[in-house]
């Protein structure tokens, strides 16, 4: 595994910690569809929640939000659909797509939840 590649589980597993400590379940870890993958699968309550974790160390390119671009949500939403496709129980409940920016402020870990971050395309 790249160093890269385990930082990145890291950040995830720290998202997840955070969705999981404000109430959400998890139902999957990195869910790999043919079109791409999702990092965290959860539900709020009766809602589905699509989220993808992102960080970024400083703030030059945007943050961790900002990189969330059209190409990547339109990659998200494709991978969405086919977990429901697979995933029939879900198939009927409402859907988010939240990001999870993670950023370094003053040495230390900031974590933004971001609900409805943006819509299926």
């Amino acid at each position: 595994m790249s160093s890269t590649r385990s930082r990145g589980s890291a950040w995830e597993q720290i998202a997840e910690s955070f969705l999981r400590g404000k109430g959400l379940r998890t139902l999957s870890r990195n869910y790999q569809a043919r079109c791409g993958e999702i990092d965290l699968v959860m539900l709020d309550g009766e809602t589905l929640v699509f989220a993808e974790v992102r960080f970024r160390a400083g703030r030059s390119h945007g943050g961790g939000a900002a990189s969330v671009n059209a190409l990547k949500q339109q990659r998200i939403s494709r991978a969405a659909r086919q977990f429901l496709q697979r995933e029939r129980r879900h198939a009927r409940r409402p859907c988010r797509f939240d990001v999870i920016a993670i950023g370094r402020e003053r040495g230390r870990a900031r974590l933004q939840w971001i609900k409805g971050a943006f819509e299926a395309s």
